[in-house]
This record gives structure tokens, C-alpha cells and sequence, in this order.
């Protein structure tokens, strides 16, 4: 009997065997620098698809001269080829004979890197100073960003993974990217902001395989912070050779109501294998789970499975159209909540998964009135936007999801509903947390075309890589239901001229072959009569609304009149700039002035008043902003310009390290300008803010004018008990103000009204010298992954715990138990301490430290700080 089943059981083998290389004969031949299959059914089995973090154990150099004679134009025939699953024309041909760089010692697998720099990606090289590095502008932020940097890794594979397609997949890198693999030039991506993928399959072994990867960043690259490094994530993706091609599915929802929702679907196949298939592709939707992103419960619809032949070496494409009952909408927040669903995709061949792909997605429509402004879900939403540069601010542009995070709900606190990527495209998770929180996205390619703007930007390349980086873009970000436009161009020096309406059009017709979403650009000189104003979709202004500088003249009537049926918004607004918790005098009596000596600034110091009143010559106070908007009300909304101070572009003072621009200052303290927007963005909030400070010890009797900031029609101030007034908002004003009083020590108190009914209140008090040190964390609780972040504030604060305003006292952290301190940093755009220093001043009262896990990490983490004269404090974090 034994032998019976014995012989039963291996004959069942045979048969299955033979079935399944009769299905996949591309198993029985193995690629030509492969070595054999030995079988064909475990190879299948474990072939489904693998994202693998490549994140850990790098190492780093940094040359600030060129180390091996290569450059962008010596790899560029190489190079080019990278971007061929992004033209539509003619693709690029990879030359013939060994690519340039083969020979560099840093590429070879016995090259000795062990007195490298040992790291984990994301990783800004210049991040770490020091600052006023040679040949960097305050533009750029003075940091080292320039050099050619070396990356090495190695990545072991099995044998069975040399029967699967493998892809480095790389998030951004900055810039100018080269990858070789086993000694191998594999390719590259020029512009540091794309996400890209290249195929390791020609060059993977079994066993160690050596990748290195070189980029190259010049001085001039940039008018803001670029940062430098491989700054975002990196992934080796290992598929099955019939699998979802990359950004493969194409999720859209024509047709939405509160009953139903008509979900389109289009799924491309790439079959890599030696072979034709015939494959079954099957796609189930589940909700999202909030917190996770995957998918949850049962199917809420099915696609019908389809089964279609895919020849080797090619595409196949799979549409079609299901419908939700009673769909979970996704919509801005505060009104609307930002529901998500999965689209889990499988691909099989007989009755094996060879792939399964998943695709999150919103139900949502969207439209855009040139009257009424934006609808989602049908209901009107006024866009009160910010726009942001990349970096983190004392992170650099070394992505961190949680730092994103605590900027996007800083932002969300202050009413922020919609956020510009300026003037590039953001990291991926970026997009993956404006869709969970609920922010709309205009969502921004390029500053520059043709024409440049410093002299090693992107203008060098465009003719090239402007096609592939804008479809892979688009391809790549298309089905967040945060997207709520295309932006293809910032202030393009060319926006006037027919060559610049010419390649408008060029770019807005490669964007409408890739989605249905409008396109959009930020003119700053166009008029609305330009070749550039009539291609596009909406119409975006930077500054031209309210009246650029001191004139009141506003450029909406003629855009509108020219383009009546398109919808306008403030693309750019403001450009505001201020220094927190900093109080310069006299005021302005006006509701807006350009800052200078005398008018708002303190070029001795680098400081901007925090009056809030004070703007760059092209720009305007947020209430001459507010101003504008209101009178034309088919104005769609405003992206102010900036949500955060971030590295660089120093206006007015370019002698600093940053921006004065922020409503937010780049430690992630509010300036008072935070509770202006509040005060208009979130109308129904009951809330008061105000301005100054009331410690003035060298003012004693002077005019020292008090301002508030609420949502309240109503306000009365008293100044020692006694009332200053009682004020109504007038039209067209957005805060109250009392410009007479003089100082006295002591104590002021509002109280604010609306509709005759006491709304909110808000006190300042004369504080006392510097006694203790309040340290706080916005979050004790943190993963131990290497990643997770608290970010720790310490407050020098008086006997009685009130922040001292002018306290500038040196802070010094360190920290016992599993964790590192990152970096410091206080919000002051002229201090030139390093980031990753321990040690660093008070500004305004308030220093920062950023505190994260070690990977693996579990258990307590101490955080202290200390200043001379004053008691340490210390706070607790639990990592796990």
C-alpha cells in the first residue's frame, strides 16, 4: 500500500509539473545571465511581488571636487534611456560598448569603503553644515549642498530571486542620479525632485551585489534649498516577470453621488519573461482602514475577472467600470471627512497569483466654477492654501513622514484646507498624508523651462527630460483624490511670449493624455489676454490679486473679463514676512508696507517686525490680501506664500540662513501672523489672539500699539483694568487695533464679541525674569523603527511658568536610553548654529529639539535640558 501511494504521489507531481511549464514556459528557459531553473513550481510560488526598504546600512562620501571625471554629459547617452516608458515618440537606444564609469574604483564590489561615512537613507549630506559653505547664496541656504557624492550598498539576493524581475525603485535624489549594479552602469534621473525605478534584472546575481550610486549637485542649481543626497526613500522591488507595471492602474470616478459612484479602472501589464501568458486579472475594492491605508472588510465591489494574452517583452492593458452603492466620499477636511478606498488587483496565471498590486484611491468629484469658485462633493470649498517648500526645516530635505505630518496638522489647526508643492514634486508619502488628513493638493512640477533662472538649473535639461518627468509625475500621483490640479510652471520667465504660450500648450496636452484634472501654472507678469493665460485651465496669480506692492490695482477683473469661463485663484499671495515674537517700532499706520530700515525691518539684527504688517516689495500684508480677495467673490481662493520658514531665500536679509516668510517659523512655532489666518480660515473657532508681547521694560510711557487678531465683529482691550476701547470690525478689516496705547507694566485683556454675544478672550502679562526651564513633547510615545520623531520644546519661563519673551538663554540637551537627538533649532533665520548641535539659544523664549528612536528600539528615553543659572528639566519618552 505504501508503495502504492508512493508511486500515486509522484506521478500527481509529474502532472503538475508539466502543467504548470506548459503554462509558463518562460520558467524553462532561463534568462541568458541567469544560471538554470531547477524547478519551476517553487520558483512560481515564491514569486509574487516583494517591496524591500534598502533604506539601512549605506556608506557615504562626499567630494567637493570631481573624484572620477564623469558628469551628466559623459553618462547622458546612458542615461537617457531611463525615461523610455515615458515618451511617446521615439525612444532613446542604449549605446553599444562599455558605458562611462565602469572602471571608477567606487563602483567595483573590491573598492574598500569602510572609512566612508556609515548612514541610513533618507540623507541630506548638507544638512549638517557648517553654514556659509563656499560658493553657496543665501538662497540656497549657504549650506554645502554642491559636490559629487558616492553612495555604496550591498544587496544580497537568493537564487530564486534571479528568476523574478528586480527594479530599484528611488523616491529622489538629488540630483543628477547615476546607478551601477555589480560594476554596471544601470541608468539614471537627472532632476533630483522625480521619483524613478530602473531594472537591476540585466546585472543582479545570486549572493552579494554591489550597488553604487553617484549624484551631482552644482552651486547655482537652485534659488531656494535644494538639499542634497539620496533625501527621500529607496526600495528594491522584486516582481514576478507578468506583473503591474509601475504606477500601473489608473483609478477615476466619473460619476458620484450620495447613492452611487461609477469607479473606472484601467490596469497595465508588463510581461518581462522570455514568453507569452495568458493571465487572469481580477481587482476587488475594500475601504481603507484609516489609520493603515489597507484594506478592510469585506469586497464593496468587484470588477469582472478578464483573461487576456500578453506576449513576452510587452504591455497589455485591462479596463473597466464597476459601481459603489452608498459611497464613503472623500472630501476636505473640516466639513468633508477623507475616506479612502483599495483597489487590491491580482494577476494569475491558471489558478496562481503571480502579482498583487494595491491602489488606494477616493471617491470625490470636483468641479471648478469660474464664478463660483471649487466644489467637492458638490459643495462650495473657498481654498485657504499654503505653499511649502521641500525641506523639514533643521532635517533638511531628508523626507520624515512624522515631521511632514506635524507640519500638515499645524497647518490644519491655523484652517489650512489646500497645499501647493512649490515649486516641485513631493515626496510620495507626502501625497499619502494630505489624503489621509484631508488637504487638497496643487500639485507643482516645474519653476523653470527653457529659460533660465540660475544658471545650472533645470533649463539645462528641459528639452530632454521635461516629457518623462512629466508623465512619470503624473502617472505617479494621479489616483490621490488629494490632487486637485496639475501645476506645470512658477513664474516662467517666458510666460509672456508666444514661445512661452507654445510650450504651455505642450505640457498641458502631455498632462491631459495622462488625466482628466486641470492644469494650472503661477503667472506673475502674464496678463490674462497671453497665449500662456488661454491654454491653461485655471488661472493662477501670484500677487498680481491684491495689488503687488504698495498699488492697490488687482488683476482679477481683467483675468476674469479675458477668461470668464475659467476659474481663478491666488497661486502665490502675500509674501508677507516677519520674525517671531519680535516687535520693531513705530508701526505702520497703513494695512500694508514694504519692509526697510524704518518701515518694519532691523538689518543690524536680520529681524522683520511680527506686527504682521510688513511685506517684500512685490507682496502685501495679509489683510490688503484679504482685502482683494473679498472684493470678487469668484475668486476660487489663495496659496500663501509660506506655511513654514524653510532654508534659504532669506528676503530681506540675505546674509541669514532662511526664510522670514513662514506663518509658521521653521522650528514649528506659531508666529502671531497664525492666528490672523485662523481668525478669517476659522470663522466659527471662538478664539483671540494678542499682539505684542507686554514686557517692555525699555518703553516705559511710549506708544506701543496693540493689535488683535479674532474671529469675533467685536473687541474690547483693557490695559490694566482699565478699557481702551471698544472696536467694530469695519469692512475690509481683519484685525482690531488700539495704536495709542502707551506702556505701563502690568496686565492687557480682551474680550471679543460676535453678534453682540461674548466669543473669546485672551490676556498678556508684564512677566518676570528667567527662573525654570518647561519642557514639553507632542508626543512621549514613539516607535522604535528609526524613523518616528518627538520633536521637544523648551520654554524659559518666569517664577510664575510664563515664557519669558525676549529670553535668549543657551540650552543644551542630551538624552540617556534608546534614542538620538537629531537636531536643534529655535525658529531664528539669523542663527548659524549647525542643526545637529545639542546646544543652542532661545529665541523669543522657545528652543526645539527633535528626538528619535533607535531602530529596534524599546523602553524609556530621558530627554534633558539645561541652561546655566537655571534648574534642568527633563521629560520622558516611552519608545516601542
Amino acid at each position: 500500500m505504501a508503495n502504492t501511494s508512493l508511486i500515486r504521489y509522484r506521478a500527481y507531481a509529474l502532472l503538475i509539473v508539466s502543467l504548470l511549464l506548459s503554462v509558463l514556459p518562460q520558467y524553462a528557459t532561463a534568462r541568458a545571465v541567469r544560471e538554470p531553473r531547477e524547478d519551476a513550481s517553487n520558483a512560481l510560488a515564491s514569486a509574487t511581488r516583494e517591496r524591500i526598504d534598502l533604506n539601512p546600512d549605506w556608506r557615504f562620501s562626499r567630494f567637493t571636487t570631481n573624484p572620477d571625471s564623469l558628469s551628466y554629459n559623459t553618462l547622458k547617452n546612458w542615461i537617457l534611456p531611463s525615461a523610455n516608458n515615458f515618451i511617446s515618440g521615439t525612444k532613446h537606444e542604449r549605446p553599444s560598448g562599455t558605458p562611462p564609469g565602469n572602471d571608477v574604483q567606487y563602483v567595483k564590489a573590491d573598492f574598500d569603503d569602510s572609512a566612508w561615512e556609515a548612514l541610513n537613507l533618507p540623507h541630506d549630506w548638507a544638512v549638517k553644515g557648517p553654514f556659509n559653505a563656499p560658493g553657496i547664496s543665501g538662497g540656497m541656504g549657504r549650506l554645502p549642498s554642491n559636490g559629487v557624492g558616492w553612495y555604496r550598498k550591498k544587496v544580497t539576493l537568493a537564487k530564486e530571486d534571479l528568476e523574478k524581475t528586480i527594479y530599484l525603485d528611488i523616491d529622489g535624489a538629488m540630483s543628477y542620479s547615476a546607478v551601477w549594479l555589480n560594476g554596471n552602469l544601470v541608468g539614471g534621473w537627472p532632476y533630483g525632485y522625480n521619483s524613478f525605478r530602473l531594472d537591476l534584472t540585466p546585472y543582479a546575481k545570486e549572493g552579494a551585489n554591489q550597488l553604487a550610486i553617484r549624484l551631482d549637485n552644482a552651486v547655482d542649481s537652485s534659488r531656494w534649498y535644494p538639499g542634497a543626497g539620496i533625501y527621500r526613500n529607496v526600495w528594491l522591488v522584486k516582481v514576478n516577470p507578468v506583473h503591474v507595471r509601475q504606477y500601473g492602474t489608473y483609478v477615476t470616478t466619473p460619476k458620484v453621488s450620495a447613492q452611487s459612484a461609477t469607479v473606472n479602472l484601467a490596469v497595465e501589464v508588463d510581461n518581462t519573461g522570455n514568453a507569452s501568458q495568458q493571465i487572469n486579472v481580477a481587482t476587488e475594492i475594500h475601504l481603507a482602514d484609516a489609520a493603515t491605508g489597507r484594506p478592510t472588510g469585506q469586497a464593496v465591489a468587484t470588477f469582472p475577472a478578464k483573461s487576456i494574452s500578453i506576449a513576452k517583452g510587452a504591455t497589455q492593458s485591462v479596463n473597466d467600470s464597476v459601481a459603489i452603492n452608498n459611497p464613503q466620499l472623500w472630501g476636505p477636511a473640516p466639513t468633508q471627512k477623507p475616506n479612502l478606498y483599495v483597489a487590491v488587483t491580482t494577476i494569475s496565471i491558471g489558478n496562481i497569483t503571480v502579482d498583487t498590486y494595491e491602489t488606494r484611491f477616493g471617491v470625490r468629484s470636483v468641479t471648478y466654477d469660474a464664478n463660483k469658485g471649487l466644489l467637492v462633493n458638490g459643495e462650495p470649498v473657498y481654498v485657504q492654501g499654503t505653499c511649502n517648500h521641500h525641506d523639514l526645516g533643521s532635517l533638511g530635505a531628508a523626507f520624515n513622514t512624522r515631521a511632514a505630518e506635524r507640519q500638515l496638522q499645524i497647518l490644519g489647526e491655523m484652517g489650512t484646507n489646500a497645499l501647493r508643492t512649490s515649486h516641485n514634486p513631493p515626496a510620495p508619502e507626502f501625497l499619502e498624508l494630505a489624503d489621509r488628513l484631508g488637504f487638497m493638493v496643487y500639485d507643482e512640477i516645474f519653476d523653470v523651462w527653457n529659460t533660465q533662472k540660475t544658471k545650472n538649473d533645470f533649463h539645462l535639461i528641459f528639452a530632454d527630460w521635461h516629457e518623462p518627468d512629466l508623465r512619470s509625475f503624473i502617472r505617479r500621483d494621479r489616483n490621490h483624490p488629494s490632487v486637485i490640479a496639475w501645476g506645470i510652471g512658477n513664474e516662467i520667465p517666458e510666460q509672456s511670449s508666444a514661445a512661452g504660450g507654445a510650450t504651455g500648450k505642450q505640457l498641458r496636452d502631455i498632462v491631459r493624455s495622462e488625466d482628466t484634472r486641470p492644469v494650472t501654472a503661477a503667472l506673475n507678469s502674464a496678463s490674462g489676454t497671453s497665449v500662456l493665460a488661454g491654454v491653461l485651465d485655471i488661472e493662477g496669480l501670484n500677487y498680481q490679486g491684491e495689488g503687488q506692492g504698495t498699488s492697490n490695482s488687482s488683476a482679477f477683473p481683467g483675468f476674469h473679463s479675458a477668461q470668464p469661463n475659467k476659474m481663478i485663484w491666488s497661486s502665490e499671495s502675500s509674501s508677507a514676512i516677519s520674525t517671531r515674537g519680535t516687535y520693531i517700532f513705530p508701526v505702520t499706520s497703513s494695512n500694508s508696507a514694504t519692509v526697510g530700515t524704518g518701515s518694519g525691518g532691523n538689518s543690524t539684527a536680520s529681524q522683520v517686525s511680527a506686527y504682521e504688517l510688513y511685506a517684500t516689495s512685490w507682496g502685501s500684508s495679509p489683510d490688503k490680501v484679504f482685502t482683494g480677495q473679498d472684493r470678487y467673490d469668484y475668486v476660487a481662493g489663495e496659496f500663501v506664500w509660506t506655511g513654514f520658514d524653510y532654508i534659504g531665500e532669506p528676503t530681506p536679509y540675505d546674509s541669514s540662513r532662511s526664510s522670514y516668510f513662514g506663518i509658521v517659523d521653521m522650528a514649528g512655532f506659531k508666529k502671531d501672523r497664525f492666528y490672523l489666518y485662523q481668525s478669517r480660515w476659522r470663522a466659527d473657532l471662538p478664539m483671540a489672539h494678542i499682539l505684542p508681547h507686554w514686557t517692555w521694560p525699555d518703553r516705559v510711557g511710549q506708544v506701543t500699539p496693540v493689535h488683535v487678531f479674532s474671529s469675533g465683529d467685536e473687541a474690547e482691550l483693557f490695559v490694566n483694568g482699565k478699557s481702551a476701547g471698544r472696536k467694530k470690525k469695519a469692512e475690509y478689516t481683519y484685525r482690531f487695533r488700539w495704536d495709542d496705547v502707551k506702556y505701563e507694566a502690568g496686565e492687557l485683556h480682551v474680550v471679543t464679541y460676535k453678534a453682540g454675544k461674548e466669543w473669546a478672550t485672551d490676556t498678556k502679562k508684564t512677566v518676570g525674569a528667567a527662573a525654570n526651564l518647561k519642557i514639553t513633547a507632542d508626543r512621549t510615545d514613539i516607535a522604535g523603527d528609526g524613523y518616528d520623531l518627538s520633536f521637544i520644546t523648551v520654554a524659559v519661563v518666569d517664577a510664575n511658568g510664563d515664557v519669558v519673551p525676549q529670553a535668549g538663554n543657551n540650552v543644551t540637551f542630551s538624552i540617556t536610553g534608546p534614542g538620538k537627538i537629531v537636531s536643534t533649532d529655535n525658529g531664528n533665520p539669523a542663527d548659524f548654529t549647525v542643526f545637529p548641535s545639542p546646544s543652542r539659544k532661545a529665541f523669543s523664549g522657545l528652543v526645539l529639539s527633535i528626538v528619535r528612536a533607535d531602530a529596534g528600539a524599546s523602553g524609556d528615553i530621558v530627554v534633558s535640558a539645561a541652561s546655566p543659572g537655571l534648574p534642568n528639566a527633563s521629560i520622558t519618552l516611552h519608545a516601542g
